[in-house]
């Protein structure tokens, strides 16, 4: 998947992306898209990720989804009112975020895959509606916000979007082997 660099390659590689996720999904039978994944141990052994052993089901892997669009939502927002919020929440930095992605699958054990679903696609038409707010400088400028430091809001907008969208799919992909 290649980086957009313009408004609207972001806005096409998200909306891409979400749909070959949602037709992958469609594709599954009820059962397979309720089933925890069972990834043998030798499979578990060549990744060292720890989202390979933290995600049990699909349910787990949508509501991470979610969980990132629900943090650049509330980033953009906190920022528009109080500069420099960070985008990950107190006490979690880029350093022991894989803690926050835990308490996230942890917050949501008894979310259903059905309600994980709506939440996903909500905060995806959100997500599309925050990116579709800005103008392709206001995206694409570096430092154009004091509070995306060194970046650019656009590289937040990938990540939480087309980017999360392409690990769901091989994540998927690779459970269905």
């Amino acid at each position: 998947m290649a980086r957009p660099t313009t408004k609207e390659g972001l806005l096409q590689v998200a909306t891409e992306q979400y749909e070959k996720l949602c037709q992958l999904i469609e594709k599954m039978s009820e059962a397979e898209q309720e089933a925890d994944f069972a990834f043998s141990e030798a499979f578990l052994a060549k990744r060292k990720e720890k989202h390979w052993r933290r995600d049990q089901n699909l349910r787990d892997v949508l509501i991470h989804l979610y969980e990132w669009h629900r943090l650049l939502l509330d980033f953009v927002e906190n920022n528009q009112q109080e500069p420099k919020a960070p985008f990950l929440p107190a006490p979690y930095n880029w350093r022991n975020y894989g803690e926050l992605n835990q308490a996230f699958t942890q917050k949501h054990q008894q979310t259903s895959l059905a309600e994980a679903k709506n939440l996903l696609a909500n905060s995806h038409e959100k997500c599309v509606a925050l990116v579709n707010s800005f103008n392709e400088e206001q995206l694409f400028t570096k430092k154009y916000y004091s509070w995306t430091g060194s970046s650019n809001l656009a590289s937040y907008c990938i990540s939480a979007t087309g980017s999360h969208y392409d690990w769901a799919i091989k994540k998927i992909k690779a459970r269905q082997k």
